[in-house]
């Protein structure tokens, strides 16, 4: 039912391309799942999520079992029925919610305990709820709950929080009793790389279906989630998927892909694309910049998406600057289709062994590229 095969690896980096088969259809690694945290991509209908090249997408335990609850989406047919999508789907545990939610949680070895930001009312969280809730929501991949903590943290709260996190994951492999649903384990430890070693070692030893390395991108500089990833990936199976949190930027990716990296998950295109910043290969575009507002070009001539086929940067800015919905939602697919791109791109770089000349000539493009527009916008 769940199968990760790794069909090529580049000669020069650890980067490598696969396959990862889930009850409801495999997945080309490396891959790029776009965040539907609260069951669906922000203003996306699921016609244009699959446009852009998604092919596995990631919802949130937390918010969804607050609304509408795990069980009503048990009732709508389960969370692919209820979504309308009937891909892959991830589901994040909750535990980013006890570092992003930290002013109003509670953290005890039995478990995490929320005052919702919705209505107030306590919800505990503990390993087992955690699995039963996402069991309920019928995903096919569900995540172990993990105690994140914001970086820097004084190293006894690094330490105490890894530890926690390593008996969190043996109570959730307990709590497992879906054989359609595979459970990936966290890894944990901060930028304290004896930590992340030992984690995953520990977790490794229970031989979970897949691991993800958590806890980074909360504040630390990309130096140090690199240098994380270096002594990490290393010491996970190479038998099973690694997936990469909440990451991130399209450097990100790249140098995580670099390091063996396979999934990865973040709200950066959505949000940018809410915000009117379109991503390109020549550097971001602000699309409500005045120099827009009689181009006739698109955002990106070689793009496939709506935004980019159908509609000039002068339509597209003067969406934004009415405040029509449509602005958003056309610059939001643009960005997925960008991310996606470039993770097929990426996999086709492996396949012919080229990854490293691949990613090395994307990095130094975009940083002469980002240089020129920080020298042109100082010059304005």
């Amino acid at each position: 039912m769940f199968e990760f095969q790794v069909q090529h690896r580049d000669s020069r980096s650890s980067a490598r391309q696969a396959v990862f088969t889930t009850p409801h259809g495999s997945v080309d690694t490396p891959a790029f799942m776009p965040v539907g945290t609260q069951g669906t991509v922000k203003g996306l209908p699921v016609e244009l999520l699959r446009a852009t090249g998604a092919q596995m997408i990631l919802a949130n335990t937390y918010h969804l079992a607050l609304r509408p609850g795990a069980e009503t989406v048990r009732q709508l047919g389960g969370l692919h029925r209820f979504m309308g999508w009937d891909g892959p789907i991830l589901t994040d545990s909750g535990g980013f919610q006890i570092f992003s939610l930290a002013k109003i949680t509670k953290v005890t070895e039995q478990g995490a305990v929320f005052r919702s930001h919705v209505d107030g009312r306590l919800m505990e969280l503990t390993p087992e709820h955690a699995i039963e809730i996402q069991q309920t929501l019928g995903s096919d991949v569900a995540m172990v709950l993990d105690h994140v903590v914001a970086l820097p943290s004084p190293p006894e709260a690094v330490r105490d929080a890894c530890e926690r996190s390593i008996r969190w994951a043996a109570r959730c492999r307990e709590a497992a009793t879906c054989d359609d649903q595979a459970l990936f384990a966290i890894v944990q430890g901060g930028l304290d790389p004896d930590l992340r070693v030992q984690c995953a070692r520990h977790l490794r030893s229970m031989d979970f279906p897949g691991y993800a390395v958590g806890g980074l991108s909360v504040g630390e500089p990309p130096a140090d989630m690199y240098r994380m990833l270096d002594v990490t990936c290393p010491e996970l199976p190479d038998s099973k998927p690694r997936y990469l949190m909440g990451v991130g930027t399209p450097v990100d990716l790249l140098e995580a892909i670099r390091r063996g990296v396979d999934l990865f998950d973040c709200v950066i295109p959505t949000r940018n694309g809410r915000n009117a910043l379109a991503l390109t290969d020549d550097g971001p575009v602000k699309m409500r910049n005045l120099k827009h507002r009689s181009d006739s070009n698109p955002i990106d001539a070689t793009c496939p998406c709506p935004a980019c086929r159908h509609h000039s940067r002068g339509y597209l800015r003067h969406l934004f600057m009415v405040g029509e919905m449509l602005g958003p939602i056309l610059l939001s697919v643009h960005n997925l289709t960008f991310y996606q791109r470039l993770l097929a791109e990426s996999r086709q770089a492996i396949r012919q062994s080229r990854y490293e000349a691949f990613a090395r000539e994307k990095l130094d493009r975009w940083r002469d590229r980002t240089s020129e527009a920080s020298i042109a916008e100082e010059g304005a």
